[in-house]
């Protein structure tokens, strides 16, 4: 079998909602197949922050002023439209198959397997480092300060547990404000999709 007649067989079985893994979870290709188009994250979040099941016409007024940065009294009926059809023919399908919606060609809703997309979505700003790389730096400049510490480089006066309550607190308050913005960046979190904030 060659890799694309292989990678045609995948997108099929996705297609046909039969990428999932035993148990009803979502395999991880398929996770990423889904999450790999930014109007279906766009979508995504506005159902997400939808109290009840929302309709299709006001779910594709928002994602088209998403993406064309503009307020919704400000996208015109060709952007409204084009998202629409979109949303109605393509993407609303391909996650009702997936499981994490319900779609009846009115309204649309979330189902508890949505909630298996949350874990996939860490947003590393532009200005920004990922934090596996804060935390190795942040470990680098702990380790440089014992060893300060331990060969005498600062004076004796500052007791040993100062030194060690410094670098516990800051690798707390890094902590906190990781699991903080994490939330932050989740889809459904906020006014506007964690990729419009950047």
């Amino acid at each position: 079998m060659s890799l694309s007649s292989a990678s045609q067989s995948d997108s099929q079985r996705l297609l046909a909602g039969q990428g999932q893994q035993e148990g009803g979870s979502l395999a991880r290709d398929e996770v990423y197949s889904l999450l790999s188009n930014s109007r279906r994250r766009f979508a995504l979040h506005a159902i997400k922050r939808a109290d009840e099941d929302l309709k299709i016409a006001e779910l594709a007024e928002q994602v088209a002023a998403w993406e064309n940065a503009k307020e919704i009294s400000e996208i015109t009926s060709n952007e409204r439209h084009r998202v629409y059809t979109s949303m109605q023919q393509v993407h609303l399908p391909t996650m009702d198959r997936a499981g994490i919606i319900d779609f009846d060609n009115r309204t649309v809703s979330l189902t508890a397997e949505a909630d298996q997309l949350d874990v996939y979505m860490d947003v590393v700003p532009a200005q920004s480092i990922p934090w596996g790389q804060y935390y190795l730096g942040l470990s680098v400049l702990a380790g440089a300060l014992v060893g300060a510490v331990w060969t005498g480089v600062f004076p004796s006066t500052v007791p040993d547990l100062a030194w060690a309550t410094l670098v516990i607190v800051a690798f707390f308050i890094s902590a906190l404000y990781h699991v903080w913005h994490s939330g932050q960046m989740r889809l459904g979190e906020g006014d506007l999709p964690p990729e419009v904030r950047e």
